[in-house]
This record gives structure tokens, sequence and C-alpha cells, in this order.
């Protein structure tokens, strides 16, 4: 029994480091100067409110607009290409946004090359002589956040589609119903609950977004705590603001939540989509144009040209400073997965020697809470890592004074534990949920066997879990340390002086109009996102055949 507490002991001690941000900002919500705050309210705060509220609206209808079509497109008609394109489609989502806005602009902005193809071909000389849509602008930000994650909203809607089951459908028909009211009444009833979940993380991403709306020169909340806490050094005020999104990221869920509130579906045991539709003619022309189109513009265009700036400047880009900036992404990286891998094993492992009705319950909601992580925007988990770090910097500082030793620096806030122990709260959800369907293949009686045979806690844990989940760790691992390597909002805010990642080293040289320098570096930030895109989506698309 003592082992067992000590786990459940270990699970609430990192549900509390992961809730740590959380609490920070709530404090220092209430610590913010007033005259600050009432500035800003006078000043720039509804326009951040109301810039943050329309990049959100247009973006999501964006990517509606770009996903629906395309899933229903490929859930339901068979075509040259389809096979290839449920899995092509999901690409975008390894592309940075803020890369994306930087390449549109350079081929899109007046001086870029698709205006001077225009001006030639058409004889224009001058900007009062034609219009054309600026991009670098709040619809530009959409435009682009959309074109990156749009995949959200296709994964899920395509898979509730391949779904539904076709008895229905026949069923509507022989009782006279057309095509449009089949729709309305049976297949966008079904499919509103992948809807809705795919237009709240479309939602929170776009909220939480920072290179583009920098880039852009927008002004959203989440410049806003950048403007507080580097512009008036005032970090009560940008808690103040980083709350504020907060309960905004909370109204999206809540929203997702009431739209399915009555919202069941009773399609066990009936037959699901067995076949395709051909398409051919003008429709099958149509098809092609959109899918295809789609992915060249979220995709294919952006790759093809980082690939021609990385073999043109590959001289400039591959240097001393990409290399060390390449190790510093690699070190980070595996340091926080390794980390949270071992975090969402132990919130797990207590949950399994949980006995008794407030232990299951404990450990569950551990469980629960430790996964709020990746609901947080990056920026905002920085403001809230920054002061509890601080302030132990400062109590070690005073300790090690009143011994008469030797200060050593800034230790949690000014080291690689600050970004290690932030990818680990922002990605331990990932591995949580890798985890989860590992061990949940693993029987009971397995356990219960071991405990007979005298094996229990940390043996059991070692001799017989690991060799059985070892590919969920894996693949938990992997996906962390992926996204840790792309991670940008924390990284800019609380990375040590003089030290970069890929990210930030990309991100500065895009600031500075100078990405064709570090399209190299770029280039290995969209490779290295391809690869759980596409074992996302292979899975996805496996998984949904052997169910049909």
């Amino acid at each position: 029994m003592n082992h067992k507490f000590g786990w459940t002991a270990l699970a609430l001690l990192i549900t509390s480091i992961i809730l740590l941000p959380l609490l920070a900002i709530g404090y220092h919500a209430f610590g913010g100067e007033a005259e600050n705050l009432a500035h800003l309210w006078n000043t720039m705060l509804p326009v951040y409110i109301k810039n943050s509220t329309l990049l959100v609206v247009g973006t999501v209808l964006l990517s509606v607009v770009f996903a629906l079509p395309t899933a229903w497109i490929v859930a339901n008609y068979r075509f040259w290409g389809q096979k290839t394109l449920q899995w092509l489609l999901c690409l975008p989502l390894a592309m940075p946004a803020y890369l994306i806005a930087y390449l549109y602009t350079d081929l899109l902005d007046y001086s870029g090359s698709f205006q001077e193809m225009l001006r030639g071909i058409f004889g224009w000389q001058t900007p009062q002589d034609y219009w054309f849509p600026q991009i670098r602008t709040l619809y530009g930000a959409c435009f682009v956040l959309a074109l990156v994650l749009y995949p959200y909203i296709f994964l899920l809607v395509r898979v509730a589609l391949l779904e539904q089951s076709e008895n229905l459908t026949h069923s509507a028909k022989m009782l006279g119903a057309t095509p449009s009211q089949i729709f309305r009444r049976i297949t966008f009833p079904l499919i509103r609950p992948s809807i809705a979940v795919g237009i709240a993380l479309v939602a929170m991403e776009t909220l939480g977004d920072f290179g583009t709306v920098a880039y852009f020169a927008v002004p959203t909340l989440t410049t806003a705590i950048y403007d507080s806490w580097l512009g008036y050094h005032d970090l009560g005020t940008a808690s103040q603001i980083a709350i504020f999104m907060l309960l905004m990221i909370f109204l999206f869920l809540s929203l997702e939540q009431y739209s399915r509130r009555k919202q069941q579906s009773y399609q066990r045991g009936y037959e699901k989509k067995s076949g395709f539709k051909t398409l051919s003619g003008w429709k099958l022309g149509v098809a092609l144009a959109w899918c295809w189109g789609l992915l060249a513009m979220a995709f294919f265009i952006p790759v093809g040209r980082l690939l021609y700036w990385a073999y043109d400047y590959f001289e400039q880009s591959w240097n001393l400073d990409f290399v060390q900036f390449a190790t510093n992404s690699l070190k980070v990286s595996i340091i926080a997965s390794i980390v949270t891998v071992i975090f969402a094993l132990i919130l797990h492992f207590a949950q399994r020697l949980s006995i008794g009705k407030f232990s299951a319950k404990t450990t569950r909601l551990s469980l629960q809470l430790s996964s709020l992580g990746y609901a947080i925007p990056g920026t905002v988990l920085a403001i809230g890592l920054l002061s509890p770090l601080t302030f132990a910097d400062h109590k070690l500082h005073a300790i090690l004074k009143s011994l008469e030793l030797s200060p050593v620096g800034l230790i949690f806030s000014g080291s690689l534990f600050a970004l290690v122990l932030a990818y680990t709260v922002r990605f331990l959800a990932m591995a949580i949920g890798s985890l989860d369907t590992s061990l949940n293949k693993i029987s009971p009686s397995l356990d219960m066997a071991s405990q007979t045979m005298g094996k229990n806690g940390l043996t059991m844990f070692r001799k017989v879990h690991i060799p059985l989940i070892y590919k969920g760790i894996l693949t938990a691992g992997l996906m962390v340390f992926i996204e840790s390597m792309k991670e940008l909002n924390a990284s800019l805010l609380l990375r040590p002086f003089n030290f970069d990642t890929l990210a930030t080293y990309v991100f500065t040289f895009t600031s500075d109009e100078q990405l064709e320098r570090a399209a190299l570096p770029a280039i290995v930030l969209v490779l290295v996102g391809l690869l759980p895109v596409i074992w996302l989506t292979r899975s996805l698309i496996s998984q949904s055949e052997k169910e049909r």
C-alpha cells in the first residue's frame, strides 16, 4: 500500500508542476499595475481584442471553406489520386505559419514575382493602374493561418463521413428525401461534432499564434502580452491579458461541448460506407482543381520556394550558427521528450495501481489536469513559468548567500531548465494520449498475476509494462521531440541568453526579411514536422479502412 501511495503522491506532484503556470498567472493577475492596464484599455487593448476576435473568426471560416468540400470529395468519390490525397492534404500541418506568411508576402507583394508578372502582361506601370489585395493585413493573416490549420477539420470530418452508415442514406432515399434534405437532416448533424472539435482546435491555435501576426504587424492579444512584458516591464498586466486569453480558450471549448450537448449518434450495427461514387467529366476536373490547387497553395508552393532558396543560398546557410542551433534544438528536445514520457508513465502507472474510489478519482483527475497544458498558448505558458522560476532563483541565491557560498547564477529561469519545463507542460498531453492507447491493451489480469508473484511497484512496471508498451513509449517520445523542435512562442521568451533553437533562428531571419539565408534550417523544421503528420494521417486512414 505504501508503494501505491508513493505513486499517487508522485502523480500529484507532477500535476502541481503542470498547473504551476496557471496558478502563477492567476496570482500575478491581481498584482498588475492599474495605470498600465488602464492605459492599455484606453489605447490599444480594444484593438487587440477586436483583432484577435476577427482573426479567429476569419481563420475558422476560411478553414471550414477549405476543409469541408475537400473532405466531402475525398470521402465520397473515387478518382485519380484520391488515395494519395487522403494524406497529402494533411501535410500543411507541418508548415510553420510564419514561414508561409513570409513566402506569400515575397510572392504576392507589390515587388513580388506575381505582381511583376501581371504588370508585364497587362502593361501596368504604377499601383494606381490596378488593384491587388494586400497580403500583410489581418485578412492576409487569416488566409495564411487557414492554409496551415484546415487539416484539423479535414481529418476529423473525413473520418466522420467514412464512418456514416449507408443504410441511413438508403432509408432516407426510400422515404423520398432529396440529396439536399439528406445532407441537411442526416449527414450534417452526424458530422457536426467533428466539425465542432476541428473548429475548437483551429480557434485555439489561431489565438495562440505569434509568428504570423508579428510578421504581418497585426496587434492581437498575443502581441499585447509581449508589449506589456517587454515594453512596460509589467508582468501583472501581461498576466491579466493571459487570463483573458485563457478565458477565450475556455469559451471555445465550452461552445464545442455545448454544440454537442444533445448530439447522439446511433450508428452501431449499421453498415458503414463501403463504396465510392465515380467522378467524371467537368465534375472530375473541378474536384481535381480544388484538391490539388489547395494542396499546392498550402504546401507545394511554399516548400518549392524554400528548396530553391536552400539550394541557392546553401553556402550562406550551412555555417557554424546553423550547426550550433540545430545542436541546441536536438539537445533540449531530446531532454524534454525523455522528461515528458517519464511524467506520463508515472501518471498512467499511478492510475493503474490506484485502489478505492478516492485514489482512483484522484489519479484520474491528475491525468485530466496534466493534459491541460496543450490548451495553453506558448506565450501564456512562458508568462506563467517566468515568475515562479525567477522566484526559485532568488531563493536559491539567498540561501547560498546566507551560507557564504558563491552564487551560481540563474539556474532555473536562465538555463535550459525553463525550456525543458515549458515543453514538458505544453506537450505532456500528447505523451499521455499516446501511452493511453498502449496501456489499455494490457489486461489488468497481468498486473494481478505479477503482484501474486511478488512483483510490485517499480519491478512490475519495469519487467511487465515497459516491454509491452515500448512502441507506445517510442511514439510518445517522438511526438514530443518533434513538437519541441518546432515550438516558437515559449522558446522566444524563455531561451537562455545567447541561445537559439532552429525555430527562433528561422523566425529571426523571417522578421528581418532575410528568410533566404535561413531556408536550409526552415526545410529541416518542415521535414521534422512531416513525421508526426504522416504518422497520424496514415494511422487514421488504416484505422478507418479496417473498420470498413
